[in-house]
């Protein structure tokens, strides 16, 4: 079947989510002016996704992007599928709103598409988004993930964002989910890195076995950061 820029895969809750997105993570060193010119581009050539987070620090960039292409009738805001993600020190339940209000305010848009928990680890809670201890180790926090998961059903019913995931989720962070009491939404995707290299076989099986898409990134290779 030809790809175009209809190709979509239905979720579990409903929502459509394009085939194709363009990922905007760019090292530090990249001005982030860049990331606006690349959304632009992919708009006027058919791309419907474009997938950020709060941590890549470009959404302001991103969200006048894309309201630049609504504005020049490009494309409609229905027609745009924008991921964003929280960030690790924002799982503390009461925090989770606050987060995804600073992207919201950022790119000035009324509602994100998905948005996904972006790595099933929490750091310490605060201005700094990768706290450190005196020997340079992370500072982590120790919210359970399912706390984390009701905020964002939350968030789902106020009508903020329209769908709700995980990101760089192993099959047992999914099933601590997905076995909650009182579950009112199970994620509709884990974005997990998948390529020639590392295929995610199994964990492919276990999201198609509950109804989650498993969504890759990295899948024609990425930036390669020194502290990897």
């Amino acid at each position: 079947m030809a790809l175009t820029k209809h190709s979509r895969i239905t979720l579990n809750d409903g929502h459509k989510i394009p085939v194709v997105g363009l990922g905007t993570y760019a090292p530090q060193e990249c001005p982030k002016s860049l990331a606006g010119e690349a959304v632009k581009v992919a708009l006027e050539v058919g791309y419907r996704h474009i997938d950020s987070a709060f941590i890549y620090g470009n959404e302001v960039e991103v969200g006048q992007a894309i309201r630049e292409k609504i504005a020049d009738g490009t494309v409609k805001r229905e027609d745009v599928f924008y991921t964003s993600k929280l960030w690790s020190t924002y799982h503390t339940p009461q925090l989770v709103r606050t987060c995804l209000e600073k992207s919201l305010k950022d790119l000035q848009l009324d509602y994100i598409d998905l948005y996904l928990i972006h790595i099933p680890i929490e750091f310490k809670p605060g201005d700094d988004l990768f706290p450190t201890d005196e020997s340079g180790k992370p500072i982590y926090h120790n919210t359970d993930i399912r706390d984390t998961w009701k905020a964002m059903e939350d968030l789902k019913e106020a009508g903020l964002v329209k769908s709700i995931g995980v990101s760089n989720f192993n099959h047992k962070q999914l099933e601590l989910i997905l076995n909650m009491p009182g579950l009112r939404y199970k994620p509709v995707c884990n974005q997990v890195e998948c390529h020639l290299y590392l295929n995610q076989s199994k964990l492919l099986e276990f999201c198609k076995s509950h109804d989650i898409v498993l969504e890759a990134y990295g899948v024609l290779g990425s930036t390669r950061d020194v502290k990897w």
